[in-house]
C-alpha cells in the first residue's frame, strides 16, 4: 500500500505535508465565522499557542453551518463575507485555512480561497458533492458519516479519485450508537489507512450528544483529552478541534467547542504522544500484523 502525503498550503501561504512518519497538524478555530473581529482574535491565539507547544496549524472556521437542528440557530455570516475575511487570515497570519460547503455550487469559490476543502460528515455519501469538491483542485477533508462504517468511506474515496483529485484526507467525528449518542471506535483509523490516505480524529465534535437538549446538541468536553490521546496513539495523522475563546457565548456548537484555555495542554500532550509512537516505531518497526484475507 503506498502512503500518500496531502500537501495544504498554496500561493504566499507554505504548504504543510500531512502524512505517514510526519509531524502532528492540528487544525481548528472557531465553528463557524462570528465576525471578522473574532475570527482574527482566534486566529492570533491559536497561533500563539501553537508556536508554544511547536505544531503546524489550519485555520478553520465556517461561512454557512447548513446542518443546524433548528431554523433559528446561527447558520454563519454566509459565503460572501466569510471567504473574505478567510481570505485577510491567509494574508494576515501567513497560514492555511479550510471551510466546509454543503452545496455544490459552493465549491469553486469555495476552493478559490480554501487551501483545503471540508466535506462535511452527514454528506460524505453525496456524489455531487464530493465530484464538486474534487474538481476544485484542493485537497479535501473527507469526514466519515456518523452513519458509516470506516471500511465503506472507501467508496467515498474512489469517487473523490474518480473526478481527478488524489489529495484526501479521512477523518472520524464518531458513529451513532442508538440514539442522541456517538462513540469513537480508534480501529477506524488503521482501517481508514488501508486507502494510502492520511487519517484525522476530529475531537469536538465527537464529543456531541446530537439533539439532546431538544433543538439543540449536548455534548461532553471533559472527554476530549482522553479521546485525543487515543487517537494519536492510534496513527492520525492530523487533530481536528474546534475551539473558542468563550464557549458558552459561542454561537455554534457552544456545547462541544473546546474552551482555548485548554489547547496548550492537549495539544502539548497530543505533539509528545505522537512523537513516542514514532519513536516506537523507529524502535520496534511498523505493526506487523496483517488483516485476514
Amino acid at each position: 500500500m503506498e502512503k500518500k502525503i496531502v500537501s495544504v498550503g498554496y500561493g504566499d501561504v507554505k504548504p504543510i505535508q500531512i502524512g505517514d512518519r510526519l509531524p502532528l497538524v492540528y487544525v481548528g478555530g472557531p465553528c463557524a465565522i462570528e465576525s471578522k473581529d473574532h475570527a482574527f482574535k482566534m486566529a492570533e491565539m491559536i497561533g500563539d499557542i501553537c508556536r508554544r507547544v511547536g505544531i503546524e496549524y489550519i485555520y478553520k472556521s465556517c461561512y454557512d453551518k447548513d446542518c443546524r437542528s433548528s431554523p433559528s440557530s446561527f447558520h454563519g455570516c454566509g459565503i460572501d463575507e466569510g471567504l473574505q475575511i478567510l481570505s485577510d487570515i491567509r494574508k494576515e497570519f501567513g497560514v492555511p485555512v479550510v471551510s466546509d460547503f454543503s452545496d455544490p455550487a459552493w465549491a469553486e469559490a469555495t476552493g478559490e480561497v480554501c487551501d483545503l476543502v471540508q466535506v462535511p460528515a452527514y454528506l460524505c455519501r453525496q456524489t455531487s458533492i464530493l465530484k464538486a469538491a474534487a474538481k476544485t483542485g484542493k485537497p479535501i477533508l473527507l469526514k466519515k458519516g456518523q452513519f458509516m462504517s470506516p471500511w465503506n468511506m472507501k467508496n467515498s474515496v474512489r469517487k473523490i479519485e474518480a473526478a481527478g483529485n488524489h489529495q484526501i484526507i479521512l477523518a472520524d467525528r464518531g458513529t451513532f450508537f442508538g440514539y442522541n449518542m456517538l462513540v469513537n471506535d480508534m480501529t477506524c483509523f488503521p482501517i481508514m489507512a488501508y486507502t494510502g490516505y492520511p487519517v484525522c480524529f476530529d475531537a469536538s465534535h465527537s464529543i456531541q450528544l446530537p439533539t439532546s437538549m431538544g433543538n439543540i446538541s449536548g455534548g461532553q468536553r471533559e472527554f476530549i483529552p482522553h479521546l485525543v490521546r487515543s487517537a494519536v496513539a492510534n496513527g492520525i495523522n492530523l487533530l481536528f478541534m474546534e475551539t473558542h475563546d468563550n464557549p458558552d457565548k459561542a454561537l455554534s456548537d457552544a456545547n462541544t467547542v473546546l474552551d482555548i484555555k485548554y489547547l496548550e495542554n492537549i495539544l502539548g500532550q497530543a505533539k509528545r504522544v505522537h512523537e513516542v509512537r514514532l519513536e516506537l516505531l523507529d524502535k520496534y518497526g511498523e505493526d506487523n500484523v496483517h488483516p485476514q484475507k
